[in-house]
């Protein structure tokens, strides 16, 4: 079982992350328009791959997104990617932080980061909406749902963002990077579950392609709501956005009705969602369908199988940079604990697949 309540907040910067902060301010003071410090900075609980701090001043609070110190797999921690999306995406209005700017000096405090808006609501860990009125709870689940289909009806080349990834055989080569970033961290082991579904899935794709901005990790507790109403205000944490299938986004979101809490952020596995006032899963991909006008989503079985082998495979990643020191989160060994976990419900899935499962 993972406790939530060590992610969250914000405390003191841990050794192996500590820069100077005097650089920063410096540095802030150049390229930040409106700062003025004096400047303080305490560190996010959460946030597994890039490591996040709270910058106070007096007049305003931001938030400091960094690559983590140490050796970095290679493609990872893209900082200049996330600032680079929510750049684009502002000028929509996506609901997504404003970005202050972004330092590719390594001199300044160790590594490539961006300095962003802090945005103040109401961070949920769990999709049942902890404090919420019962007759609200949907308005603020059909929010998450109106959130990523605007997401993925947004034209990216209109958005200045045509080569912000590799259109097209999104999913073989989704398969394909996992696959290699599992196989290539051998500190970390190996399961027979995710070895058996890098053989599965590449047989299993489904024909067409479609391409729209991806989050790549789109649940609830990677967004920030209005104080007091069912609204998103922020989605946050683009570390693997790119140019995707929409489907493939949508549906590692749907993930929290197939998976417990306890296994993944807002899941809903085995929850009596009727009486928590919340849609069923068909109804929530059904007001998807609606929005991005689709007649249903295809093969789910497939969708929800490379889901969780993909998660899997991020765990397996952060167990790797734990064991080489260089986790972002002192409490990323919880996560680890639940590989094994996502590995067997990857491979049930493809064998209920495999045996006629569901369509969306």
């Amino acid at each position: 079982m993972i406790d939530r309540t060590v992610f969250m907040g914000t405390g003191a910067v841990r050794d192996a992350h500590r820069f100077d902060e005097g650089r920063l301010a410096d540095w802030m003071s150049r390229h930040v328009e409106g700062f003025a410090g004096p400047l303080s900075v305490e560190q996010f609980a959460g946030g597994q791959s890039n490591p996040t701090f709270k910058l106070s001043t007096p007049g305003r609070r931001y938030v400091l997104r960094r690559k983590p110190p140490g050796t970095l797999l290679k493609g990872a921690h893209a900082v200049d990617r996330e600032a680079r999306v929510m750049s684009a995406l502002g000028k929509t209005h996506f609901p997504v932080p404003i970005i202050y700017g972004l330092c590719t000096d390594e001199s300044v405090i160790g590594t490539w980061f961006y300095v962003m808006e802090c945005v103040e609501g109401r961070i949920f860990w769990e999709s049942t909406y902890p404090g919420v009125p019962d007759r609200d709870r949907a308005l603020y689940h059909d929010a998450m749902n109106e959130t990523i289909a605007r997401l993925h009806v947004i034209d990216p080349a209109a958005v200045g963002l045509a080569d912000f990834g590799k259109p097209g055989n999104y999913f073989a080569r989704q398969i394909a990077r996992w696959s290699r970033q599992y196989q290539d961290d051998t500190e970390a082991g190996r399961l027979e579950d995710l070895d058996a579904m890098i053989e599965w899935l590449p047989a299993h794709i489904p024909s067409g392609d479609e391409v729209s901005v991806v989050h790549g990790d789109y649940r609830v507790d990677n967004m920030i709501f209005h104080p007091t109403e069912p609204r998103v205000l922020a989605v946050l944490d683009w570390e693997l956005s790119t140019l995707g299938h929409p489907l493939a986004d949508f549906t590692y979101h749907l993930m929290m009705y197939r998976l417990p809490s306890s296994v993944m952020s807002g899941g809903l596995g085995g929850l009596d969602l009727k009486a928590l006032g919340l849609p069923s899963e068909q109804e929530y991909v059904s007001a998807y369908c609606r929005r991005t006008g689709r007649d249903g989503i295809g093969p789910l079985g497939f969708y929800i199988a490379y889901n969780m082998f993909r998660l899997a495979a991020i765990c397996h990643g952060i167990k790797g940079r734990m064991l080489r020191g260089n986790a972002a989160s002192a409490n990323a060994d919880q996560l680890i604990s639940i590989i094994p976990i996502l590995a067997a419900h990857a491979r049930e899935e493809a064998e209920r697949a495999d045996r006629g499962g569901v369509h969306g």
